[in-house]
């Protein structure tokens, strides 16, 4: 039996408002202050941005690995290369689940990885029941499917109500990337 501040829970970030992976990288400082490891696997992201050159320095409380290759992703059209990156991407998540090694496990844009046909929704499902009892499972994203949403123990659903690129405000370094 796990005990109930050791018990991991699955948590769903999903939404088309901002926020989802701020509210993960949130968690993860919180839980690096607390002295607990937090992995973080992001899909579809293969750029720089600038959470990258924080976790750095929170090393080696917090470990973040992108699975993207900084291209567009196509609906129903990735690429082998891009399928080959979520692949690797998944299984490194699954390691992080079940080695041990972290506290909290963040799945960054998983969700719409699964609406993108990069990952399928059992997968993600086999996940969630890979994980260690202690473990925390973050997953983020649009468009979380309904299976993943039932399954999980808490869920927040971002919602725009405005945003300034309706201004044509374009994405900001240090505040949006």
């Amino acid at each position: 039996m796990v005990k109930p501040e050791r018990l991991g829970l699955v948590q769903v970030y999903t939404g088309d408002g901002k926020g989802k992976t701020t509210a993960a990288l949130g968690l993860a400082l919180r839980a690096a202050g607390a002295g607990m490891r937090v992995y973080i696997g992001q899909f579809l992201k293969g750029m720089h941005y600038g959470e990258l050159e924080s976790i750095q320095r929170l090393a080696p409380h917090i470990t973040l690995e992108q699975y993207g290759l900084n291209e567009f992703v196509h609906v129903n059209g990735a690429s082998p290369a891009q399928l080959s990156a979520a692949e690797h991407g998944l299984q490194r998540i699954r390691q992080a689940l079940t080695s041990g090694e972290y506290d909290i496990v963040v799945a960054d844009e998983i969700n719409i990885a699964i609406f993108f046909h990069l990952l399928t929704e059992d997968q993600v499902l086999q996940l969630i029941d890979a994980k260690l009892p202690e473990v925390e499972l973050v997953l983020t994203g649009r468009r979380a499917p309904a299976s993943i949403i039932e399954r999980a123990d808490l869920v927040t659903e971002m919602r725009e109500v405005r945003h300034p690129y309706q201004k044509g405000v374009l994405a900001r370094a240090g505040i949006e990337f």
